[in-house]
Formats: C-alpha cells, structure tokens, sequence
C-alpha cells in the first residue's frame, strides 16, 4: 500500500526527447542547512493552514505500523460521517426506517442524491436476493457496494513515462495546493526521482514566496519570475527540466474559482504554453481540493474538468470536519481518478487513494 507511486517497466522504451534549448536561470535557492530537515516555523506572513509540519516524532517502521497508522487517522478524519452511518446499524431492524435513516446519514455525508439513491436501490435488491435478516449483514453488503462505486477512482500515479513528466497543478485558494506540492516534491525524492517546481501562481500575494521555502526545505530548484507571466514561467522550467534531465516538473498555477471565467481562460493558456514547451505535455493535470468544500467539490471537478480535461484529483483536509461522502458523488457523476486523500498536514498523512481501506474507515 505504501508504495507511493507506481513506475513504468523498465523494458519500455525511453521516449526520444529532442535537443534540449538552452536552460533558462532559474531564481537561485539557497542550499538548506542540516537543521532544514526538520524546520522551525515560518514566518513570513504566510497561510498557517498550508505550512508544512515534518512529523518530529519517531515514524512507524514495518508496512504493517504504517499502515495501522494511517488507518487510524483516515478513520479519525472521516469519523464525523463513520459515527452517522455506523450508529444505525446497532441493533437495528431491516424495514422502511432503516432505509429512510440511511438515505439521510448518506445526503449528509454530501453523497449526494445520484449515488444516495444508487447505493440504496442496489441495497434493496442484495438484501432482498441474499435473504439478508441482521443488520451486520446489510452493513457488509453495504460496504461492498461502496468500493464497488468508488474503485473506479483507485488508480496509482504513474512515474517514468517521459523525461520530465509535466504535472500541472491547479485548484482554488485554501485547499491545499501549495502544501500538496511540497508533499509530493517529497515523497518523489523518496521514490528516487529529481523534481523541479514552478511558480506559476503569480496572482496570489505571498505564493511565490511559499514555494521557494518548499524548494529551501526539500532542496529543490524553484523555477520562477518576480512579476512574470504564469505560462511563461511554466514555459522555462519545462524546458529547465528538459535541459537537466529532471524526472519531474510540477507546475503550481493560481489557485482562483471556477465562475472566474478570464481566469480559467488563463489557465487554459498555461497548458497550451506547456504543450509548445514540450509535445504531449502536461502528463498529469491535478485538481486539489478542499474535502470539507462538500457539493462544491463536485462543482469544482466539473468546471476544471470540462476547462482542463483533468487526469487525477487530490482529496486533501479530510480531518474530522469532513465528510466524505463527496467522493461517491464525484464517482457517480464526474469519475475522475483520485491520486491522493490527505487527512492532515504532516507528510505522511497524504497517501494514495484505496477504495477499501476508504469504505472500512467509513463503516468500520
């Protein structure tokens, strides 16, 4: 479970890069002393809720701790929604009532009405089938038809396809990006891959400054401009990351909502920037977002994804105040693959997405 990322054989061919252009200078960034691997706060005015908090305490070791680990903060965060689903099947009876509470517990964990009535349509009909009489067994089957719903959305982030793999990142103000970014920056160096960011969110005050502390923290080279243009800085690092031969370039754009439309059109621009700046780039255009957002999640994947055409999504805060159930109503109506979930800010609470280890935090 903890392989983090999933690596193209090595018997593929490497794809055939053309001649690097000249590597543009990118902002320098100093070299981090020792202590940098475990930071003191910074203070430079930025967002608390996305500064990064390296966890100081021993980690767990085997596969076995870690993975009882984080299920113990995946089941923490989404408790608020467990507590709801799982307190109606303590002694419960299988009639009318049951299915009533359960359409409620499910429209409040924001499933919304498709997957809502889907699951319990399809409830009706298993309990009916397998003669299903306690209330254990239509929890079971319950569980079952939740992974079923959301196994779509289990798929890994593949590395080694192309030199560099582009990523593009977007997203609106608040729910993460910049922290997911250096989460990842992270874990990829622990997957051996070089990675190189750019500093495209050029809109927001303080954004610039934010991810140069990521790059300082994880000694990673942030491409970016004092006042430039978002795509041309997206433009220079992926030719930076052709010119170094870097596994992975990460392109962080203004976060922004989906009703600004001139800028969703900026957006649009980056990628066809992006595409010139090396053919079938970006590889992975990311959408991070706030699980505590709710419906508005939902609304969020739409509009990026209709602007973008969107290979994966990152779920991040799902803390205690999240509910979850957002992920089957973007499994039923916009299935577009969940990389990640993030439960926290430290960084081992981002790991891949698994439909199962989901539903038994779920329903425990």
């Amino acid at each position: 479970m903890f392989s983090f990322f999933k690596r193209k054989k090595a018997d593929t061919p490497a794809e055939v890069v053309p001649a690097p252009a000249p590597a543009p200078t990118p902002a320098p960034v100093p070299t981090p002393a020792p202590a940098a691997l475990a930071p003191e706060p910074v203070t430079q005015g930025l967002p608390e809720a996305e500064l990064f908090i390296e966890e100081t305490a021993e980690r767990p070791t085997t596969e076995a701790e870690k993975k009882k680990s984080w299920m113990a903060r995946l089941k923490a965060g989404l408790s608020k929604t467990s507590s709801n689903l799982s307190l109606l099947f303590v002694g419960a009876r299988i009639d009318e009532d049951l299915y009533e509470e359960l359409e409620s517990a499910l429209l409040m964990s924001d499933a919304g009405m498709d997957a809502t009535q889907f699951l319990l349509d399809n409830l009706r009909r298993k309990v009916k089938e397998d003669k299903l009489l306690d209330a254990a067994a239509v929890k079971t089957a319950l569980k079952e038809l939740m992974i079923e719903m959301l196994q779509p959305l289990q798929k890994p982030l593949e590395l080694g396809r192309h030199e560099p793999l582009v990523m593009m990142i977007s997203g609106v103000n608040g729910a993460g990006k910049t922290t997911t970014i250096g989460k990842l920056a992270k874990h990829m160096q622990r997957s051996d891959q070089s990675v190189l960011l750019a500093a495209g969110d050029t809109f927001r005050a303080a954004a610039r400054e934010q991810l140069m502390v990521w790059g300082q923290r994880n000694n990673v080279t942030v491409i970016s401009q004092a006042s430039g243009d978002p795509a041309a800085v997206a433009y220079d690092a992926v030719q930076s990351g052709k010119a170094r031969g870097t596994d992975v370039v990460m392109v962080d754009t203004a976060g922004r909502l989906p009703t600004q439309l001139h800028l969703m059109e900026e957006l649009k621009k980056i990628k066809r920037v992006i595409g010139k700046g090396m053919d079938g780039a970006p590889h992975e255009t990311l959408l991070v977002i706030d699980g505590n957002t709710g419906q508005n999640a939902l609304a969020q994947v739409k509009a990026f994804d209709d602007a973008l055409q969107l290979t994966g999504l990152v779920i991040t805060k799902l803390d205690g105040t999240a509910k979850g159930g957002v992920l089957a109503a973007i499994a039923r109506t916009r299935p577009v693959p969940v990389y990640f979930i993030g439960v926290g800010e430290k960084l081992d609470d981002l790991q891949p997405f698994n439909a199962e280890e989901f539903v038994e935090a779920l329903l425990g």
